[in-house]
């Protein structure tokens, strides 16, 4: 059972009043999505119990699977750029994501300013539970978990945020006056020091597990796992692999079947750090409103818009064997595990099996797919972390045993195929994790930033127009800066 939503979208709306930007609504998204709230409930009567309470929280995690959380923008900054990935649909259907392919974008792109807005709800949501919420009366233990929730969601935002734009401002309550609207940027440095201390707030407070009822809600392993990520992207390695074997410790593991891990019935699985809580509720359309499937289901079916599809060059990055190959991309002219026969022509080669809904579970009247979680943390990741980490710190026994525990999935049982990695050499096993975060992490949002971190930008992303020195972040909305007065600075050499 996931967290109930239902009607949070009511709530939703009346928290974000307080907020200075307003959701932009996409040429591509259904106008029925932007309904008007019924019996919202007025804000100077907010904040007084703990209902109240658990509302807010809730509406957080409503946020955070909305259109420009999980659809277009997200897709746009944080998918399109990188190799795996590429615009999809057919050639005249939003061709200005292929700016971000080609590195052609503008700061007057509307997705980079759906992106920046999207983050900045969720953390205005969050700095209104973590403003209001202590001065409620309610059960002690279960205001701490609020606040933890809210600071793990914050960190997040902030984190997506920061590795798309670099100094961003930071925010960490709700703006009492004007002249706390308009903030200038703050050095990434310090904004990935709020993170960081966000998460360990969250993972000091934080339970293990939850029961049914709270299935899908930030956990300690989230917190921790999110940290080590963070942690990653500042080469903290102590730090990384610290974290990494804490969470090692908390009963996560890898689900059998790779494919199976990633379809509705098998969400919040045992590998499921974190995942995004979408649903399709039946007579709710309006609270029914992820797009992430959706966007990315096989064009000319009923599966949807065919945007954000694997590339050949991801097509061709597994090795022989790999059963992650065909549990990742959805090729045309193949009949699905599930049994749905995809056509044999259409505009694109290729689709994102990862965010496939098998057909006779999509209903007619709501958005394909609503139903489909995005997984943001798997365990996977925190072992591909855990040996990263290991390697770095001159450690190959470990990094090769949590690398090689990947790739004994991705055999399938097969023997001959997928060898372990047995090198002691430590750039041969740094470039056999990167490849190995390549294939097993494919079309879900970390490749683009990856190869950055690394240091690889130029060799992987260069043919593609990337360029060092500019293209290491995206740039700033532009009506962000227009809004701030010039107070907001614009990012090098756009």
């Amino acid at each position: 059972m996931k967290i109930n939503y239902k009607n949070t979208v009511i709530q939703k709306i009346g928290l974000l009043t307080l907020f200075s930007t307003l959701f932009i609504v996409s040429a591509c998204k259904k106008s029925f999505l932007d309904v008007d709230p019924q019996a919202q409930q007025p804000a100077v009567t907010f904040w007084k119990t703990e209902s109240d309470a658990t509302k807010a929280v809730n509406s957080i995690y409503a946020n955070i699977r909305n259109w420009a959380n999980t659809a277009f923008p997200a897709l746009a900054v944080e998918s399109i750029g990188g190799d795996d990935a590429e615009k999809g649909s057919s050639a005249n259907d939003a061709s200005y994501l292929n700016s971000f392919d080609n590195f052609t974008v503008s700061s007057t792109e509307g997705q980079l300013q759906g992106f920046w807005e999207g983050q900045y709800q969720n953390i205005n949501l969050c700095n209104q539970v973590l403003d209001n919420i202590p001065a409620i009366s309610m059960d002690a233990n279960l205001k701490s978990r609020y606040l933890a929730e809210a600071k793990f969601i914050r960190a997040y935002s902030y984190f997506r945020l920061v590795r798309a734009f670099g100094d961003v401002p930071l925010r960490l309550n709700v703006p009492k006056d004007a002249a706390e609207f308009n903030l200038a940027r703050t050095p990434k440095a310090q904004v990935y020091a709020a993170i960081e201390k966000d998460l360990d707030d969250a993972a000091a407070v934080l339970p293990a597990t939850y029961g049914s009822a709270d299935l899908g809600r930030a956990t300690k392993g989230a917190a921790l796992a999110l940290h080590a990520k963070v942690a990653m992207y500042l080469a903290k390695w102590d730090l990384v692999l610290s974290l990494t074997n804490t969470v090692k410790t908390l009963g996560y593991d890898l689900y059998p079947n790779f494919e199976q891990g990633f379809r509705t019935n098998h969400e919040n699985s045992v590998e499921s750090v974190f995942e995004i809580q979408c649903e399709l509720l039946l007579n709710n359309a309006a609270a029914s409103n992820s797009q992430y499937s959706q966007v990315q289901g096989v064009r000319g079916t009923v599966g949807g818009w065919g945007f954000n599809v694997p590339t050949a060059t991801l097509a061709a990055a597994f090795e022989a064997g790999d059963t992650r190959r065909d549990a990742t991309i959805i090729f045309r002219g193949e009949t699905t595990p599930e049994g749905d026969a995809i056509p044999a022509t259409g505009d694109n080669p290729m689709y994102n099996q990862k965010s496939y809904v098998p057909f006779n579970t999509i209903v007619s009247g709501y958005n394909e797919g609503s139903q489909q979680n995005v997984r943001v943390i798997r365990f996977a990741d925190v072992l591909l972390m855990n040996a990263e980490a290991a390697n770095e710190l001159n450690d190959p026994t470990t990094a090769k045993a949590s690398l090689n525990k990947v790739r004994a999935r991705a055999r399938g049982g097969v023997v001959g195929v997928l060898p372990d990695v047995t090198s002691t050499d430590k750039e041969t096993i740094r470039q056999a994790i990167w490849k190995e975060r390549q294939v097993e992490l494919a079309m879900e949002s970390d490749r683009y930033f990856d190869v950055i971190r690394q240091g690889r930008g130029t060799a992987v992303f260069g043919p593609k127009g990337w360029k060092a020195g500019k293209n290491e972040v995206w740039p700033i909305p532009s009506t962000e800066i227009d809004k701030s007065a010039g107070k907001l600075t614009q990012n090098p050499n756009y």
